[in-house]
């Protein structure tokens, strides 16, 4: 099954990353968490960013970190090689949507969450 890797993870419940995690644990959807607060999601380690974990077979990367934020980390999530990313509401930002085109990323501007509860994810 594909493999999808959550950049942003939190294991806050107010947070659409849990809320997100808590749809694909429903779907059997394997993920990986990745964020800067570690804990345990959906029975899933939180991995630590700043530790740039290596993750294989990637399929997509589901976004929930703002565009502020996420120059620091390209290069870590080209490095995965998705197949695509999805940027999720506010985390919009051309300059990587650019950058992952030249590396043939697919990218989507969308929600996850609307993504699964239409089928389409």
């Amino acid at each position: 099954m594909k493999k999808t890797v959550i950049i942003g993870a939190s294991t806050n419940t107010s947070r659409y990353s849990y809320l997100a995690a808590g749809m694909f644990a429903e779907r059997n959807i394997p993920v990986v968490p990745v964020g800067i607060k570690t804990g345990i999601l959906f029975e899933n380690e939180i991995l630590n960013i700043k530790e740039k974990p290596e993750i294989k077979d990637v399929d997509t990367v589901t976004l929930y970190l703002g565009p502020q934020n996420q120059p620091e980390w390209y290069d870590y999530i080209l490095s995965l090689k998705p197949k695509r990313i999805i940027f999720n509401p506010g985390t919009e930002n051309p300059e990587f949507e650019k950058l992952a085109k030249e590396k043939g990323i697919d990218t989507w501007e969308a929600c996850t969450l609307v993504l699964m509860s239409t089928g389409q994810y």
